[in-house]
């Protein structure tokens, strides 16, 4: 298998400890159109590449042939009603769909330039390269302490002083001001919006290149989706961060670029199939979009 040119080398199952995070140098018809597929103007490197990629649970297709780049250290936003194949696209990128019972990817997802479902690919290290966050803040039944340093732990990883490493990560997190008196506390008795801060802080802990957010904010409080979106926009600076939101509002307030989706139903099952219908600046997005689709939906004309 070749090596990538970026992000640590091959993730096959002999690696588990190289820290794979780079520090960063400072209209369309119904069906899509590969012409379409790096419309937007960006001098960002492409991370992930989405090449003709579908989804099936069994023999339902989930997703439609969707193609898009991640660019390195943007936010990507993937937008759209209900249904439409956001979260399995972002489960599809880090492997987790491969939990499912009877889920298949057909294309390629290309991260710098190997196909993560290429034969010898380790998914344990795919998922520690590219980290989940999920919709609700999961802690660990652990303390605050030991829920940063599991994943370390867990994938032997060398550090010189893993008290370093949580305090490192709960700074980047936003967190280590808040909790650093109370380390040994159970996380339980965090806050919501300081649980999905510490799960932030989890997955940095284990050193990713990407992070992928399925709805982060949606179970938060103003105040605390607030303290949420300033800190995906902090931690662009070292990360490449792919959000899954239905709120509008904060694509455009976070996001660097934006995929709207929608769903073809089938008129005899009603199954819904997701598809990408436009990707591009969110400025673009918002503001001009390409299809109509997509300005019905922005528009709260449908959704």
């Amino acid at each position: 298998m070749s090596t990538p040119s970026q992000g640590g080398g091959a993730m096959t199952s002999a690696e588990q400890s190289a820290p794979a995070h780079a520090e960063p140098s400072h209209a369309p018809t119904p069906e899509f159109n590969a012409s379409h597929r790096h419309v937007a103007d960006t001098a960002a490197t492409t991370v992930l590449d989405c090449d003709n990629v579908s989804v099936y649970y069994g023999d339902f297709q989930a997703v439609r042939d969707v193609s898009m780049s991640i660019g390195h250290n943007e936010i990507t936003a993937l937008i759209g009603p209900s249904g439409c194949g956001k979260s399995t696209i972002l489960r599809s990128l880090n492997r987790m769909n491969d939990l499912v019972a009877g889920a298949r990817v057909d294309g390629a997802i290309n991260y710098w330039g190997q196909n993560i479902y290429g034969d010898g690919v380790d998914p344990i290290e795919v998922r520690r390269r590219i980290g989940m966050v999920f919709q609700k803040p999961n802690p660990f039944p652990k303390s605050i302490y030991d829920n940063i340093a599991y994943g370390p732990r867990v994938t032997g990883m060398k550090v010189s002083s893993m008290d370093d490493l949580v305090e490192e990560a709960l700074t980047r997190a936003a967190l280590w001001d808040e909790v650093k008196d109370k380390l040994k506390q159970s996380a339980y008795g965090l806050s919501g919006g300081q649980q999905q801060r510490l799960c932030i802080a989890r997955t940095i802990a284990v050193q990713p290149d990407v992070i992928l957010m399925d709805e982060p904010c949606a179970s938060l409080d103003p105040i605390a989706t607030l303290r949420i979106e300033e800190l995906m926009v902090e931690l662009r600076d070292s990360y490449t961060i792919v959000i899954v939101t239905h709120n509008m509002q904060q694509a455009a307030r976070v996001a660097d670029r934006t995929a709207f989706f929608t769903a073809a139903v089938d008129e005899g099952t009603g199954d819904r199939t997701g598809l990408l219908v436009e990707f591009d600046t969110t400025d673009t997005i918002f503001q001009s979009p390409h299809d109509q689709r997509t300005e019905d939906y922005i528009a709260g004309r449908f959704g």
